[in-house]
Parts: C-alpha cells; structure tokens; sequence
C-alpha cells in the first residue's frame, strides 16, 4: 500500500514539473512573439551604435526606407548586374566590420571609380542597399543597415554625384549571401549591395 501512495505521489510531481515547464515554454514564446510585435518602440534590443555620434539611440524613424520601383527591382547581385555590365561597369558590394558603418580604407577607391562612373554617366541612378549579420534585433539591423547605405551615399555624393540620383534602402538581415551561422558568413553579409538602374 505504501508503494502505491508512494507510486501516486512521485506521478503527481512529476505531472506537476512537466505543467510547470510547458507553462515557461509558452511563456517564453509568447514573451518572444509580443518581442516582435513591440519592436516598433523607440529603444531597440542593441539601443547604441558603436561608434555612433554622441551616443545617440537608434530611433524607429532612422529606419525609413525610400520606395523601390518595380523598374529598380530585379537588378541585384542574384541576377548579375545586368544593367551595369550592359552599362560597362562591374558593381561590387563593401563591407563593414562587426557593428559598423564606417567606410573602409580598401574600399575607397572603388567608390572613386564608381563616383567617377555615375559623374559621366548621368542617365543612370543608383540604389544602394545596406544589409547586416543575423546577430542583434530586426529593429537594430533594419537601422545599422540604413546607416551603411547612408554612408556610402554621403561618400558618393561627397565626389560630386547628385543626390538625387542615389536611393538607399536597408534589409537588415533579411537577405544574407551566406546563410552559415559563423564569423566567414557574418562577415560577408555585412555589406552594401549596389544597384544601376534607369
């Protein structure tokens, strides 16, 4: 008899942890799922950039984007350029160390030459792209992504290229050339993507 009540009891606490443990787990998504819906408020997960003027935090309206036109879409980097190599120049993507919008040295003479390009190409605009790693919230990514396409417009327009012919739009993480989760993918995804279109 006394195994018995003892057999009951032990079956009870452990129906009790299991209920116990599904409560957290459910808990725990819905904690991530009402994450994603608040990702609109005005302090993302990462709040600070490195390197950032003064510190300041990221605010949700430094991460509009500007409209892309169906004429623009369908030039990017999965099809090959086809306008720029129709055009006669070859685009390439920058990249950016980890939590960075900092141009790098290696990239300034590209971004010479294709000031240059546009400066004597005037019939063409160019979108630019900012993208970023996977690590850090969307809301970060979508920022950080906004401020590399930025900064390279800023560089562009810098040599002479009219502003008005540069658009810039930021995916975030939302579209990775190396979908691995290591430091050689994140690396790679950290990029400005350039687009030529008419």
């Amino acid at each position: 008899m006394n195994k018995i009540l003892f057999f009951v009891i032990i079956s009870l606490f452990l129906i009790s942890s299991c209920a116990q443990k599904r409560g957290t787990i459910r808990e725990s998504s819905y904690s991530s799922s009402s994450q994603k819906q608040e990702q609109v408020s005005p302090t993302p997960q990462f709040s600070v950039f490195k390197g950032a003027s003064k510190g300041k935090a990221v605010k949700p309206e430094e991460i509009k984007e500007e409209k892309i036109s169906e004429k623009e879409k369908g030039f990017g980097i999965k099809e090959g350029n086809i306008e720029s190599e129709n055009a006669g120049f070859k685009l390439r993507d920058i990249h950016f160390d980890f939590d960075s919008y900092t141009i790098k040295p290696q990239d300034i003479p590209y971004l010479e030459k294709l000031a240059e390009w546009l400066n004597s190409h005037p019939e063409y605009k160019l979108r630019i792209e900012g993208n970023c790693d996977e690590r850090g919230s969307e809301l970060y990514n979508l920022a950080l992504g906004k401020r590399r396409a930025e900064a390279a417009k800023k560089f562009l327009v810098n040599l002479g290229v009219d502003p008005d012919r540069i658009t810039t739009v930021s995916y975030g993480e939302e579209r990775p050339i190396d979908p691995r989760h290591c430091e050689e993918a994140w690396a790679k995804n950290r990029r400005d993507h350039f687009v030529l279109y008419k």
